[in-house]
């Protein structure tokens, strides 16, 4: 069998990051060749952990398979994996943290071990390994990596993690998943359930009102975390600003109408992200680099 080589093994990762990551790849499309395909080889390797968790396997072959998954990156320079293949060749081109993945498996098997949360702050745990890892793993390529812009990258993805529990509420219902933070449940006095329909059901009124509060939550996030979008390259900039302008759109649309996710996930059309990223690069060529603190 012929090997892989390293520029096939990029096609293929870009390959299936444009197929199953639309709003992701919106923004990488944006940046210059390299940039682009090492952040594609770093989606696909997150795709296929990921995809370990949302299978139909039992859990402990899930578990199995991210065991697996972890093991193969103590020796990723001797893979023949494409995938592999391609994460091993961007983390010789820009700083990878490839241990960084070790803690977004650690996140998939919060889901698989079927992990509820008590308290926002033990969702941020879980939003952090499974997201705020995505965050810092872009940010190698984007770079510069620091201390500040490290943490900036983090609070970005917990607060694009945040986005999609808001907007997957009934999915993940379906799928015995339950994110929203008990004592918030409690709080609101919402009991998390589906109507005759096969809708959410919310006869009061209870969860529209703890969908937008944790609506504004997390729009304090994206404030918290675009702060990185100032210390970026133009390109990397507008990639960035790109992905979260079209994940904050979908959390602007939850919080004025929160019943718009009780019966379907809500999805942004193909024209709309095009207008969202290039207002995204045209507002990052006015923009000003910001002092790191």
């Amino acid at each position: 069998m012929a090997m892989t080589t390293v520029d096939q093994a990029y096609r293929i990762a870009e390959g299936t990051t444009r197929a199953e990551a639309r709003n992701f790849y919106y923004g990488i499309r944006l940046l210059p060749r390299e940039k682009r395909v090492a952040l594609c080889a770093v989606y696909a390797l997150a795709r296929r952990i990921d995809d370990v968790a949302d299978s139909r396997l039992a859990p402990e072959t899930k578990l199995a398979e991210l065991a697996s998954i972890s093991k193969s990156l103590e020796n990723i320079d001797d893979s023949s994996d494409p995938v592999l293949l391609a994460v091993a060749d961007a983390a010789r081109r820009f700083p990878v943290p490839i241990a960084t993945v070790g803690e977004l498996i650690d996140g998939v098997r919060m889901d698989v071990d079927g992990v509820s949360y008590r308290t926002f702050d033990e969702l941020v745990v879980y939003c952090r390994r499974v997201a705020g890892t995505i965050g810092r793993l872009c940010l190698s390529v984007f770079g510069p990596v620091g201390p500040a812009t490290s943490r900036y990258a983090d609070q970005l993805g917990i607060a694009l993690q945040q986005t999609n529990i808001l907007r997957d509420v009934r999915e993940d219902l379906l799928n015995g998943r339950i994110y929203l933070p008990r004592d918030e449940l409690e709080r609101f006095g919402v009991r998390l359930g589906l109507d005759d329909t096969g809708a959410l059901d919310d006869p009061d009124g209870r969860l529209a009102a703890l969908l937008r509060f944790s609506a504004d939550r997390a729009a304090d996030w994206y404030s918290l975390g675009l702060r990185l979008i100032g210390h970026l390259d133009r390109r990397s900039a507008a990639c960035c600003a790109t992905m979260s302008a079209i994940y904050r759109h979908q959390l602007a649309v939850i919080k004025a109408s929160p019943a718009i996710v009780y019966d379907r996930r809500i999805s942004l059309s193909g024209r709309k992200k095009a207008r969202l990223a290039a207002a995204a690069l045209a507002s990052s060529v006015t923009g000003l680099r910001q002092p790191l603190d």
